[in-house]
């Protein structure tokens, strides 16, 4: 166990920001996790990261031992759209867990990452690692991947600060009439069934742009803009909105087109690049079983 100490002498302000400011090796977010679990203490007492420091105040972090990374390398075939040193943008496909969970502790994006980009940021801990943002197991597309923890700052906000680029495809059932339209609901754990989220009104804000692409009988093709990033936020919004997505086994009919789940992928995705502050955009192409369903709406339309 590393231990850290220091006296406050000037420093005021929230205890995360002024033991930013004196152990500069260590990032905030780092700090913020020792905070959550309970390892910093003032004067002998743990705090919590909105403690207001004083003056003489006695601080005192014992950093725990790193957890032993027990999420195992695999060499599953993954598609690498981009890499450098601090970030790598993935192609992930439909069908693909994003992280290990229970029932999940193989097979997963992470386990293929550890394969193949190896060096991965620390900040979500040893079963999320370099996992800034996920997509559901059934949505296909595109992922950014911080490679150390000065990415993953950057980039996780980014996505607060919804700043970040992320377009998405989906088809929907139904024939939507307008050309455009904006789903403002905020979005919470449903009271019905746990294992879903719901439109409800105590829930957190919520906002998907959505652009019709093309229309079919009974089918409507549509890009999606996130604003935020809720769980399962546009499977939600557009079932909220009377067009669900086709092939999703939660949130759409059981009768639906033929596939391995909701026709939703993550198409479009751009951030700036936290070392270099080089725009970046990246494009995956649609899935084969996606493409081969719309060309058969295509002729029976």
């Amino acid at each position: 166990m590393t231990e850290l100490r220091a006296t406050i002498e000037q420093e005021t302000g929230r205890i995360d920001k002024v033991l930013t400011g004196l152990f500069p090796d260590y990032s905030r977010s780092q700090i913020q996790l020792w905070l959550k679990e309970g390892v910093v203490a003032v004067n002998g007492q743990p705090v919590k990261a909105n403690y207001k420091v004083k003056a003489k105040d006695a601080l005192f972090v014992a950093i725990p031992e790193p957890e032993t990374l027990d999420v195992i390398a695999e060499d599953i075939p993954l598609t690498i759209v981009y890499e450098d040193e601090d970030v790598a943008v993935i192609n992930k496909p439909q069908g693909m867990v994003v992280h290990p969970s229970a029932g999940h502790s193989h097979g997963t994006l992470v386990n293929a990452l550890m394969y193949h980009v190896k060096d991965l940021s620390s900040i979500n801990g040893v079963i999320r690692p370099g996992i800034v943002h996920r997509i559901d197991k059934d949505t296909s597309g595109l992922l950014m991947v911080a490679k150390n923890d000065q990415a993953h700052e950057s980039l996780a906000k980014q996505l607060k600060d919804k700043t970040s680029l992320r377009k998405y495809v989906a088809l929907v059932h139904g024939e939507i009439s307008h050309d455009k339209g904006t789903i403002n609901a905020p979005i919470g754990r449903s009271k019905v069934n746990r294992k879903m989220q719901a439109v409800r009104e105590d829930g957190k804000s919520a906002v998907t742009h959505f652009t019709v692409l093309e229309r079919f009988e009974g089918f409507t093709l549509v890009e999606l803009k996130l604003e935020t990033g809720r769980t399962h936020q546009i499977r939600v919004h557009m079932q909220y909105i009377g067009f669900p997505l086709a092939g999703d086994p939660v949130y759409g009919p059981k009768k639906t087109l033929p596939g391995n789940g909701q026709f939703l992928h993550a198409q479009m995705l751009g951030f700036t690049h936290p070392v270099t502050d080089q725009e970046m955009v990246f494009e995956a192409p649609l899935p084969e079983v996606f493409e081969k369903t719309l060309e058969k709406l295509r002729k029976s339309h």
